[in-house]
């Protein structure tokens, strides 16, 4: 992909108030629990991060890593998973936390190998989602923005472009 620039679609001020938002969602839901956050890496480190802040609860976190875009700018279709989680989830209350859900075939897959381990309840959490471009049955319970379909490709807030652009503060549309 030839960038010529870089176009802001969510500023850091904004993604700051979102986050806020989803922890004050998830402590109201999740109240008198200690749920197990899995990060989806590696995009979602620094919302998964600035979420555990906002959160200020006791919470265990564990990460998995699959993939599906390699050095494209669009889903394969083809999951590998790359990284499992370390600790045992039986029984216990899960919250997949995930960059941006497009597709939803990483997110499935993640779900589907979760689920093996018996968690008593799985929900995912993403900064953004992208239902229109969903061709994967998954449901995403909290949600920071909903991206309509016109929005392309986007990096910044530790997702990228080829293990590029993670440190930008907001989240910018790569304009070709």
């Amino acid at each position: 992909m030839q960038i010529s620039r870089l176009k802001p679609v969510i500023s850091d001020d904004e993604i700051k108030t979102a986050v806020k938002k989803l922890a004050d969602e998830i402590r109201r839901d999740y109240l008198d629990k200690h749920p197990v956050l899995i990060g989806i890496l590696k995009g979602s480190f620094m919302f998964l991060s600035d979420l555990i802040k906002e959160l200020d609860a006791p919470v265990k976190i564990d990460f998995i890593r699959a993939a599906s875009y390699g050095s494209d700018d669009y889903s394969s279709g083809k999951v590998m998973l790359t990284k499992d989680i370390d600790m045992s989830i039986k029984g216990m209350d899960v919250l997949v936390v995930e960059d941006i859900v497009d597709t939803g075939y990483t997110l499935q897959f993640i779900i589907n190998r979760i689920k093996t381990q018996m968690p008593s309840s799985i929900k995912v959490c993403s900064l953004m989602d992208r239902p229109e471009k969903r061709t994967a049955a998954v449901k995403v319970d909290y949600a920071g923005f909903r991206l309509n379909k016109d929005v392309g490709f986007v990096v910044g807030y530790g997702l990228d472009y080829n293990e590029d652009y993670r440190y930008l503060h907001g989240i910018y549309e790569m304009v070709t």
